[in-house]
């Protein structure tokens, strides 16, 4: 895998970082002269490594903290869908399995969609909902990936020492 400062850069990279010196300049933290000589390497740039270096002494931005913000909660969201992908999975197999044995008596199937279904509702109401605790939901997905991880370890630990 080559070096992630090696890696070529595109324009949009090239205007975010452009936009972030406007904001330093207009912060005080650059002089005119300083930002149009970083502009200039700045569209100069090939590579990560040499973005990076337009921003080593300045920090984060507003701006930067605000995309990395989005882009955190953009990867928890996909994250979310993917685990409630496979709860509703389960829950329309419910579902038709109930169907096809004559849907009588009572819905059954609903404690399954409400056993599933509920952490993910409960985290992405907490991700997309007021307040978002992005930290949180974080480490609760961490966790249950860990304990999906140690299961299927003792599974695959299981199988070898079988016959």
């Amino acid at each position: 895998m080559p070096d992630p400062g090696q890696l070529r850069v595109s324009d949009a990279e090239r205007e975010r970082l452009v936009e972030e010196l406007h904001e330093h300049t207009v912060a005080g933290r650059l002089t005119a002269e300083e930002y149009e000589q970083r502009l200039e390497a700045v569209y100069a740039a090939r590579t990560r490594a040499d973005l990076d270096a337009q921003r080593a002494d300045l920090p984060v931005s507003s701006l930067a903290a605000q995309l990395a913000l989005v882009e955190r909660k953009s990867k928890l969201r996909r994250r979310l869908v993917h685990e409630a992908g496979g709860s509703v999975t389960l829950s329309l197999i419910c579902v038709g399995v109930w169907v096809a044995a004559g849907a009588s008596g009572a819905f059954w199937p609903i404690w399954v969609i409400l056993f599933t279904l509920l952490p993910a509702l409960r985290d992405g109401f907490m991700l997309l909902g007021p307040g978002s605790d992005i930290d949180v939901v974080e480490a609760r997905l961490q966790a249950r990936h860990e304990r999906n991880l140690a299961r299927e370890h003792r599974r695959s630990r299981r199988r070898r020492l079988l016959p």
